[in-house]
């Protein structure tokens, strides 16, 4: 018990004086998982509405797999990217391994998905509403895409945030990729599974105690997003 409290005043320590070797991890982890976020919504958002709008062959097909790629594992993710992005894969004459690319690479694969399926929902919902009045107007489903997309941005706001929250969160796909290189691709999660490992709590403490504050902001941000969505309606 004194092992522990000493380890917590340690890591409360570190974040008050906001220690080099923290801040250097944090910040590595933002830029990874913001990065990859914007890239996932700019592709995740117009393929959702594509799929929910656009009548072609395969369409539930394409909206069940959407929907169960929300569950990628990411281990396999990270072996995936792995195997393309080495020496021996396709992607290999890049030579990205090992670098935070990568790791954005990796979360790209498996937030897209997310937000996809959360936007084909969220646009069919919309075009349900208001498939008569977009009809009458002369626009056809593949028209509407912008439209929806906009008139539902607060409810596609907690889409991105989910996003950020699988992305901020991620470990095993990150490790592969990344290789959790001091000072190169250490982020914060890769960090709290080593230095519990090695038995140095006070980093993983300070890292873990920010890690579930940004959690809790994300979640507090997406309620916000929500109840913006439901007055926007009302």
């Amino acid at each position: 018990m004194f092992e522990f409290a000493a380890a917590f005043e340690r890591a409360a320590a570190l974040i008050l004086t906001w220690d080099a070797d923290l801040a250097e991890i944090v910040a590595l982890s933002l830029q990874v998982s913001l990065t990859a976020v914007a890239i996932a919504a700019l592709l995740g958002l117009p393929l959702g509405a594509a799929v929910a709008l656009v009548r072609f062959p395969g369409r539930r097909a394409a909206a069940v797999l959407l929907s169960a790629l929300m569950g990628l594992p990411p281990v396999v993710v990270g072996l995936v990217v792995y195997l393309m992005l080495s020496r021996a894969g396709p992607l290999g004459v890049l030579g990205l391994l090992f670098t935070p690319t990568a790791m954005v690479i990796a979360q790209v694969v498996l937030v897209t998905p997310i937000i996809a399926a959360i936007a084909r929902q969220v646009v069919e919902d919309l075009w349900a509403e208001y498939e008569e009045q977009l009809r009458s107007l002369g626009t056809t489903p593949a028209r509407a895409i912008g439209t929806l997309l906009w008139d539902g941005r607060f409810s596609l706001v907690t889409a991105i945030l989910a996003g950020f929250g699988r992305a901020s969160a991620e470990v095993g796909a990150v490790m592969i990729v990344g290789g959790n290189i001091d000072h190169v691709t250490r982020v914060m999660t890769t960090t709290i599974a080593l230095e519990t490992s090695k038995g140095d709590l006070p980093l993983a403490l300070g890292l873990g105690i920010i890690l579930i504050a940004l959690s809790l902001t994300i979640n507090a941000a997406a309620f916000l997003a929500q109840d913006l969505a439901r007055r926007s309606q009302q």
